[in-house]
């Protein structure tokens, strides 16, 4: 990456000539030639005290007979015999002279230098590239219209992140030649192409992916949506910090949507001229996400997981109508704390009823702590310049270690499956991949490890409009298990509350059943009574 230092000294270049016994060409005159084309670099005739960017060795024929070691330089010695070496010379001066160009210019010099426009920045990537995408509601929607549209230009371009909120347009069909994605958590845009097998999906817990960018996964191009920059030359990440921040770090090249419709949040999410190769002005909607419906059976379930939320708690609340049917349920407790992957409209309410203070929380008190959002303008707004919100990115806010320094923590997610052991599925519906384990496991475990705290795999009782039970004598074939027996802690539905940890199998499934849809319980108790030899 480039460097947007402070101001420095010009560096200094050390000549040193040989002892002139045979010249064959004019050597001062070549050194003169050199020295005029770069007035802003220091050249002067070699000290051994001194330290310089590079050392010139002029010898005036093939002998090369001058000193050319025990200078203090930061590279090698360049050697030069003849003027055909002139080449050679001018490559390392050019480097050495764009480097402190790019260190002593304004950071809105550098800026503007590498603003291009959304057509022309695309085709910097190429085929074979792996890129990088941003996440959730950071996508830089303009940048990928750009790129597909620029389709025909590619052969196997390797596209990868977690949920697409976009269209995904490089993953519809007739896209196969030119890109293929690879999803580490499944969107409703991507499900289709997963399915087809038109793209792969890469199971991984949220807080690891970072790792795969340095790993398995190296990144030789990221595309990502940023801010309008502070006074500083600071842009912010916005509504997306989570592996955003650790693709920039590790991507061969940069490419940033500048939107000045993008929230300025603070905390770890901060970037500079220094990070990003290529900048795209573009002014477009941040992506948004409606507040879901509520009905009565999510009314029923956030009742319950809020019996289990005491005053001066710290929450981790994950996507859906679960979740926001929760807050509806708190307006009771006080001093609540966020510590969350993510957080969505239903908590901005709580904070301005004053129910959420981040008051009470042992680790970064008085802060909501998350890695993105998802929400509306509403959302947004509120987290814009505003210091009680810092983001940061996902192996820190995702680390169970971290979650554990939060006492009193509780994590709220869903699932699409429990079987009797408390074995939960939540990313596979059978064979088909619909979304992933995201944070689930990360915060399950960072529950499991605080002090007083408590994990809550949150479900209807029912599927497919109430012909199917969600919890299950076994998970369907081809499931995985997403959060293990070992790991799950409390199980809510509309029925009520399982509480598993420490428990038998044998009171596993009794709880488990006794929360069934009342409709399936005759079955469900047939199974424990053939399980377990015993009456239910």
């Amino acid at each position: 990456m480039r460097s947007c230092a402070m101001k420095r000294e010009p560096p200094r270049i050390g000549i040193r000539y040989c002892g002139g016994c045979n010249p064959r060409y004019d050597r001062v005159g070549f050194v003169r030639h050199i020295v005029k084309q770069y007035p802003l670099l220091c050249f002067e005739n070699v000290k051994e005290d001194v330290s310089y960017e590079v050392v010139i060795v002029v010898c005036g024929c093939g002998a090369s007979c001058a000193k050319r070691t025990g200078y203090r330089s930061k590279r090698d010695a360049i050697v030069i015999r003849s003027e055909a070496n002139m080449a050679q010379l001018i490559q390392v001066i050019d480097q050495v002279n764009t480097q402190y160009q790019e260190e002593t210019m304004d950071w809105k010099a550098i800026y503007q230098s590498r603003c291009t426009t959304l057509d022309e920045a695309v085709t910097h990537i190429h085929s074979g590239d792996r890129v990088v995408v941003d996440h959730a509601c950071g996508e830089p929607s303009a940048l990928l219209a750009a790129m597909t549209q620029n389709a025909e230009a590619y052969t196997d371009v390797e596209i990868v992140h977690m949920v697409a909120m976009g269209k995904a347009l490089y993953a519809q069909p007739g896209m196969e030649r030119h890109f293929r994605h690879n999803s580490i958590f499944v969107g409703a845009a991507t499900r289709d192409a997963i399915a087809s097998g038109r793209g792969d999906f890469t199971p991984c817990y949220f807080s690891e992916i970072p790792k795969l960018f340095t790993t398995t996964l190296p990144v030789d191009v990221a595309l990502i949506m940023v801010s309008l920059p502070d006074e500083d030359g600071n842009f912010s990440l916005g509504v997306s910090v989570d592996y955003t921040m650790a693709a920039v770090k590790n991507a061969k090249l940069v490419i940033a949507q500048v939107n000045d419709q993008m929230p300025f949040t603070l905390g770890n999410s901060l970037v500079t001229v220094d990070d990003i190769d290529i900048f795209v002005p573009y002014s477009d909607t941040v992506i948004e996400l409606s507040p879901p419906k509520i009905g009565e059976v999510e009314e029923a379930i956030g009742r319950n997981c809020a019996s289990l939320v005491q005053d001066g708690d710290t929450l981790q609340l994950g996507i859906g109508g679960i979740p926001d049917a929760v807050l509806l349920f708190l307006r009771h407790k006080k001093d609540l704390g966020i510590h969350s992957e993510m957080f969505s409209d239903g908590v901005v309410e709580l904070v301005k009823e004053g129910v959420i203070t981040n008051a009470k929380k042992t680790l970064h008190p008085g802060k909501f702590i998350a890695t993105f959002l998802m929400g509306t303008r509403a959302l947004y707004d509120f987290a814009d310049h505003n210091p009680d919100v810092e983001m940061h990115p996902v192996e820190y806010v995702n680390h169970p270690a971290v979650i554990a320094l939060n006492d009193n923590m509780v994590s709220i997610n869903s699932c699409t499956q429990v079987d009797l052991m408390g074995q939960v599925a939540a990313e596979m519906i059978g064979y088909k991949q619909i979304s992933g384990v995201g944070g689930q496991v990360d915060f399950v475990r960072g529950a499991a490890l605080s002090k007083n705290g408590r994990s809550i795999i949150a479900m209807p009782s029912t599927a497919a409009k109430g012909t199917v039970s969600r919890i299950v004598a076994l998970l369907d074939e081809g499931a995985a298990v997403t959060t293990s027996r070992n790991d799950v802690d409390y199980v809510v539905t509309e029925f009520g509350v399982a509480h598993l940890r420490g428990k038998t199998l044998r009171e596993r499934a009794r709880s488990l059943i006794s929360i069934a849809h009342p409709d399936f319980q005759a079955s469900l108790k047939q199974e424990f009574e053939k399980r377990f030899h015993c009456a239910f």
